[in-house]
């Protein structure tokens, strides 16, 4: 019980911890490599969670592929050696982007303060023994998710093929 806590402590500062330096970090190489970090700690909680299967696709789809695939966009298209400028005037862009961190936190206080954490010591609901099984998931995906599984793994080939062919004319590669 105790190592579970633990793990869970240092699970969440490194899914935090990776979050943000996803947002603070200038490198755009570093950004990436810290969103990995950050999956990972979620695939860890994940365990915690006794989502095997969860955990196990967290670490083989996302950090395993699309974020490796990330990273040689990233470092295919260059800019690992430039930093953006951060700071200065504020533009209309970042005011908005003020304005809507700032409703998202009174949302979540609400919902939190709404929901007066009754649900923590109780059992949870009840569920079916196969829920959550790689069987189950599988059918789902197969069965009743299939076009949306099958658009967002298009979507991420389109984006991929997309970037290499603007670095290519960025580049001055064309023939």
């Amino acid at each position: 019980m105790l190592f579970e806590q633990i793990l869970f402590f240092v699970a969440a500062i490194g899914a935090l911890a990776g979050a943000l330096g996803v947002v603070l970090l200038r490198n755009p190489f570093y950004s990436v490599l810290s969103l990995i970090a950050h999956l990972v700690s979620l695939a860890v909680l994940f365990l915690l969670l006794h989502s095997e299967f969860l955990a196990a696709a967290q670490i083989v789809v996302y950090a395993g592929a699309i974020m490796v695939l990330y990273l040689f966009v990233t470092a295919y298209v260059g800019g690992t050696d430039r930093t953006f400028v951060r700071g200065g005037e504020m533009g209309l862009t970042g005011q908005f982007g003020v304005i809507m961190a700032g409703a998202l936190f009174v949302v979540i206080s609400l919902a939190i303060l709404g929901s007066s954490l009754d649900a923590l010591d109780t059992r949870g609901p009840d569920v079916d023994p196969g829920f959550g099984s790689p069987g189950a998931i599988g059918e789902l995906l197969l069965q009743k998710f299939l076009i949306a599984f099958e658009a967002a793994s298009f979507l991420l080939l389109v984006a991929a093929v997309c970037a290499v062919v603007l670095a290519r004319r960025r580049r001055g590669l064309e023939s």
